[in-house]
């Protein structure tokens, strides 16, 4: 069974940092990419940044040298740094495991909410 938890969202104020995690189990983790999206309310769900199993990375231009994704695939899970934080940043961030589009797999998501 494929679980995909996602932690550390919250209320922050703008300019203000979090991190958010997701703990993966069930799948061969390093041969995933892995991603952060997410959905404000009225809104499609968007990419926020991905990671290969190659470690590369991608990122949406609306977060670019402010969040950073990372992976810990000793400890299967991939971390979300977020950093500058915009009322505009204010969502439902959700994990994604993506293996070659065959197998796509979401979490729960976590809410993040950035206060003016």
């Amino acid at each position: 069974q494929v679980q995909l938890v996602e932690s550390g969202g919250g209320l922050v104020q703008a300019g203000g940092s979090l991190r958010l995690s997701c703990a993966a189990s069930g799948i061969i983790f390093s041969s995933y990419t892995m991603g952060w999206y997410r959905q404000a309310p009225g809104n499609q769900r968007e990419l926020v940044a991905t990671i290969s199993s190659g470690g590369s990375t991608n990122s949406a231009d609306f977060v670019k040298g402010r969040f950073t994704i990372s992976t810990d695939n000793a400890k299967n899970t991939v971390y979300l740094q977020m950093n500058s934080l915009k009322p505009e940043d204010t969502a439902v961030y959700y994990c994604n495991a993506d293996f070659r589009k065959k197998f796509v797999y979401w979490g729960q998501g976590t809410q993040v909410t950035v206060s003016s």
